[in-house]
């Protein structure tokens, strides 16, 4: 399994962007992290200094959205896209962006599932739940 560190994470994702400003080639995840990055232009002030950007803290008492935590979690949720894993999740996520006409949009509720999937998990030291991570994009979906 692929476990980054907190560095690696932040570099990876100033040097795709870095690339994708520089007309450079990109690695498949790299063009698929940089055009995550351009649907998010509030973090390009983050991303440009790279040194600064593994040196910075994103606390919510700073009252800053981590901009690495969010660009991963939509690489995670793409990736689970793609392969439809957990079973069901594209199905629930293609019902949830028809819904709110956005496939952006629907993604950061996602995200919202995803997180709480995992604080479930790291709370009750259980494996994550796939089945309640779909239930929960499912029930955005009827709403």
């Amino acid at each position: 399994m692929f476990s980054p560190s907190q560095h690696e994470v932040r570099r990876f994702f100033c040097e795709a962007f870095r690339k994708q400003r520089a007309g450079e080639v990109l690695a498949p995840i790299e063009a698929l992290a940089a055009d995550w990055i351009a649907q998010h232009p509030e973090y390009h002030a983050d991303l440009a200094d790279a040194e600064a950007a593994v040196a910075a803290s994103y606390t919510v008492e700073n009252g800053r959205t981590n901009p690495f935590l969010h660009l991963s979690m939509h690489l995670s949720i793409s990736e689970q896209l793609s392969v439809d894993q957990p079973r069901g999740i594209r199905q629930a996520f293609e019902l949830l962006a028809a819904r709110r006409g956005s496939a952006h949009e629907a993604a950061h509720e996602v995200m919202e599932c995803l997180g709480e999937m995992v604080w479930a998990s790291q709370k009750s030291g259980l494996p994550p739940d796939g089945e309640a991570y779909i239930e929960g994009v499912r029930r955005r979906a009827t709403r």
